[in-house]
């Protein structure tokens, strides 16, 4: 029986449509073999001759009126002789839920259990803390999340990956998008793409394409559309893969798409009752658009500066072309002062659109972030305009606020700016909150959002971010209906979703589900009452529909699905109403929403997927959890401040930050380089992504001492960092050391930066300033840019190098021992010469390790094993160490397996080696 090893991997995060997104990445441990740019270039030759061999890929997706079902299943086989390593990747979207995982290798199978999520976590760290494989979480992308498995298997054997997801596909812009990401990364004897849709309401059009699909593979994507049903298919044979005839690279990379949407003749709207449970899709056709009174808020507190500000500018510009002359709209520009454009809303006229355009063209970035008056602000203009008649009565009311920060000026605690908020909107006006980039609190903007009947989304800092804002603001600028209401008879129903909207846009569609209290209910009435153009009132009843009727040949795969769209349903709203009301509520409300994820086997950030390889006597516990991550936890320590949240390949990501173009903006993979990190006494953190592990050591010192930690002598860096001791150590106790200041060279560039734990001192040509710690401040320069979180970390960001973050960890000023301290961490360490070196330099092009030989060691909970390193043979002990990327407060424990006396056999040389007399 193979070792199996399992890696874990979900990312998440937001924009564009609401789809469904599928991805297969098989990667090779062959060789090489894995590199893409290598396998374009291999010659022609069987498969069999591979060692790693993807007999298989397939993509199942079922849809039943718009509930999907995804199936994706990759049967692969080893045909060396000896163990080899797979990766079995999957991008699905993040507002589906995981609902099984399974691997069957060598005639054994096992299934994931849905768990409470604490419960998981605590299987998960038993199984590290013993030395076993376990498999944490992650989060990538605008859209998706990553699934990542990888597996040992003996030679000569299969293993066969199954994992399974559902979602409710959500009908945005007029229609509903299913998309297929594919990267086999080598070519597949059997691979099929197939899904199945059943819409009773009849299908209006489909569409299926492949970004990757050339004319000559056109007519291999087949599509029937027969009233009620669609098929789509795509299977192309080996040769049809390749990339030429006479070579072994496949064409098969990049995105399958889905588009379709049903046809709508029921003002009423669509029900259907199934198996006791029913569902009501609610998208009116041809009603009038409704005339909206929306102010923009816009931050232009100096972190904007740049191309945020431009893209910001030049969304706007779009965005006031596109309202109507019947809207009103305002114009809030805010730092730590509050500056409308006007002091009340404005009709869209062409004269006043004009001017608000000039206006727009000289917005220019300036001081700090004071959201709380900003947000006000456009509240009390649109409700004084309104109590004075000088808005339209029918007219929806919303506040659309974009900002790339957190409150730093006026009322900075978010709990009260929510508070003063919700008070001053009342529900009678909609927010939606976008947060540029990472440097921000999203979940204090999100919170707020609901709490206020609207949504927040997250702007990504790309080149095509002005796009993006001008897509949000395209959901939104056709309101057709507000105050929406859904009565059923309330005898007949019970377990109902949300039943009452703030408002239907033009282009989306209100879905209500619920249980019945008689399955075999012959009339069902129902009434919808609205505010238009005119009063919407509207009746109507509904009957159950008999599936095996209307789709006699198919024998449906889940034909519970009403039962699990209204549990999906039910549990998302819940999700949201833990954000929001009295803390009793929100505790009903998290309470409820377990209780049915671990009853329909749904991934929720409530739950985790555990699997548990049975215990042998050749093979301990092996753990794996797959988890769904809030969006504030996706971002992870960027939601803080930090840019580096993600374990990506830096040169990758610097792409990202740049602003890469079309789909590859989205946030890459990160098994390729290993991040070296120092924070605590002082602990260093050697990440290894690829082997989902890390290495660790301290130094120990005496305080005042100057350590080299990065030195590249063909760029003419330097960093250096100096230890402060405890104010007071007892007698007989250990002398912990952290780092109290860090100096930063740049030779070439003529940069000295001095960092402490009081204040932050930049040098460059002669010129001096200073920051404090106290204040959110950035400073952009042509060699240097600066950024400042208050009382939490500075981002330092060299010109066409490195960027280093420093974290401030504040203590009690009173504390009897201990003082305030610093971290320190890098990313886009790729830019540094292969001459790099110190006690971080000499990691940041890789290190390679091997362990073996786990026994008990002087801890019970701590096992020991050999290591073979830089060809030193070494004991070493599993333990913990402290990230603080995420917690400053309290930190995420990081296992690793820790190198004794300081780092010996790790480090080159001695850490005297890298002592030196000057900080700077």
């Amino acid at each position: 029986m193979s070792v199996v090893r399992t890696v874990l991997l979900l990312w998440v995060c937001v924009g564009g449509f609401v789809t469904t997104y599928g991805a297969l990445v098989i990667s090779r441990d062959t060789d090489g073999q894995d590199n893409p740019d290598r396998s374009r270039n291999l010659k022609k030759r069987s498969v069999s001759d591979v060692e790693i061999e993807v007999n298989s890929v397939r993509v199942e997706c079922k849809v039943a009126s718009r509930f999907a079902h995804t199936v994706m299943t990759t049967v692969a086989r080893n045909n060396g002789n000896s163990s080899k390593e797979i990766f079995f990747e999957v991008e699905l979207p993040k507002t589906a839920f995981i609902t099984n995982f399974s691997m069957e290798i060598e005639g054994d199978t096992y299934v994931g259990e849905v768990k409470e999520k604490e419960k998981a976590k605590k299987q998960y760290e038993k199984a590290v803390s013993s030395g076993q494989t376990a498999g944490l979480v992650k989060a990538s992308g605008r859209k998706m999340e990553k699934f990542a498995v990888s597996v040992n298997i003996a030679a000569q054997s299969n293993v066969t990956f199954t994992l399974t997801y559902e979602e409710l596909l959500k009908r945005r812009l007029g229609k509903y998008e299913i998309m297929t990401r594919v990267k086999p990364k080598q070519l597949v004897q059997n691979f099929e793409i197939v899904a199945d849709i059943y819409e009773p309401q009849g299908i209006a059009f489909l569409d299926a394409y492949g970004t990757f699909i050339t004319n000559e593979l056109l007519p291999l994507v087949e599509k029937t559309v027969n009233d009620k049903k669609a098929h789509v298919s795509f299977s192309p044979t080996l040769d049809q893969q390749r990339k030429c005839p006479d070579c072994d690279g496949t064409l098969i990379d990049g995105d399958f798409i889905i588009k379709y949407d049903v046809n709508r003749v029921e003002s009423i709207g669509d029900i259907q009752i199934v198996n006791g449970y029913f569902v009501h899709y609610f998208a009116p056709m041809e009603l009038p658009r409704v005339p909206k009174n929306v102010v923009f808020v816009i931050d232009i507190s100096g972190s904007m500066s740049g191309r945020k500000m431009e893209q910001t500018r030049k969304a706007l510009l779009t965005i006031l072309s596109d309202l109507h002359e019947e809207d009103y709209f305002g114009l809030v520009l805010f730092d730590d002062e509050i500056v409308p454009w006007r002091p009340s809303l404005t009709k869209a006229t062409e004269d006043n659109v004009t001017a608000a355009k000039e206006f727009v063209k000289t917005i220019e970035d300036r001081g700090t972030t004071n959201i709380n008056d900003a947000i006000l602000k456009a509240v009390e203009m649109l409700m004084t305009d309104a109590q004075q008649h000088l808005l339209p009565e029918n007219g929806v009311s919303m506040v659309i606020l974009l900002t790339d920060g957190q409150p730093t000026a006026g009322e900075t605690d978010t709990v009260v700016i929510q508070e003063n908020v919700l008070a001053a909107i009342d529900s009678n006006v909609s927010l939606f909150c976008l947060g540029f980039g990472y440097d921000l609190d999203y979940g204090f903007l999100d919170t707020m959002a609901k709490q206020n009947d609207g949504l927040a989304r997250r702007i990504y800092e790309a080149s095509d971010a002005a796009v993006q804002l001008q897509g949000f603001y395209e959901e939104v600028a056709s309101p057709l209906l507000s105050d929406v209401r859904f009565r059923y008879p309330e005898d007949a129903v019970n377990s109902l979703t949300n039943s009452h909207f703030k408002q239907l846009f033009n282009g989306s569609e209100i879905v209500v589900a619920g249980q019945l209290m008689e399955s075999d209910i012959d009339n069902f009435l129902i009434e919808v009452s609205a505010h238009g153009v005119d009063e919407y009132v509207i009746h109507g009843q509904a009957s159950a529909t008999e599936w095996d009727v209307m789709f006699p040949e198919q024998e449906y795969i889940f034909g519970e699905f009403t039962e699990r769209l209204w549990a999906y349903l039910t549990i998302e709203q819940l999700l949201d109403k833990k954000e929001k009301g009295s803390p009793e509520e929100r505790a009903n409300a998290t309470a409820e929403a377990l209780y049915l994820s671990l009853k329909y086997s749904f991934v929720t950030p409530l739950t985790s997927m555990v699997v548990t390889k049975p215990e042998n006597e050749e093979n301990p516990d092996d753990v794996l959890i797959a988890d769904k991550l809030t969006e504030e936890e996706r971002a992870g320590p960027q939601s803080q401040g930090l840019l580096t949240g993600y374990h990506h390949p830096p040169a990758q990501y610097a792409t990202f930050l740049k602003g890469a173009p079309g789909p590859q903006a989205s946030l890459p993979d990160y098994f390729d380089e290993s991040y070296p990190l120092v924070d605590g006494d002082p602990h260093f953190i050697i990440e290894i992504p690829e082997k989902n592990d890390a290495l660790c050591f301290n130094i120990d010192d005496e305080p005042g001492t100057i350590m080299t930690l990065v030195r590249d002598p063909e760029l003419g860096i330097v960093v250096n960092g100096e230890t402060i001791g405890d104010k007071k150590v007892d007698p007989g106790s250990k002398v912990n050391t952290y780092f109290g200041q860090f100096g930063i060279v740049h030779e070439k560039l003529d940069i000295r930066l001095r960092v402490s734990t009081k204040e932050i001192s930049v040098a460059q040509d002669s010129r001096m300033l200073k920051l404090q710690w106290s204040h959110t401040a950035s400073v952009k320069g042509a060699n240097m840019d600066l950024h400042v979180t208050k009382d939490h970390s500075l981002t330092v960001t060299l010109k066409d190098s490195v960027k280093f973050v420093i974290i401030l960890h504040k203590v009690w000023k009173k504390h009897p021992y201990h003082q305030d301290y610093l971290g320190f961490y890098t990313l886009d360490s790729h830019l540094l010469s292969p001459s790099v070196h110190g006690l971080l330099g000499q990691f940041y092009h890789g290190v390679q390790f091997e362990v073996s030989d786990i026994y008990p060691g002087k801890d019970p909970d701590k096992p020991d094993a050999t290591m073979f390193i830089k060809g030193n043979k070494l004991t070493v002990t599993r333990g913990w160490q402290r990230d603080f990327r995420k917690d400053v407060k309290n930190g995420e424990k990081v296992p690793c397996w820790f190198v004794h006396n300081n780092g010996t056999g790790l480090i080159d040389g001695s850490p005297q080696d890298y002592v030196v007399s000057s900080l700077i």
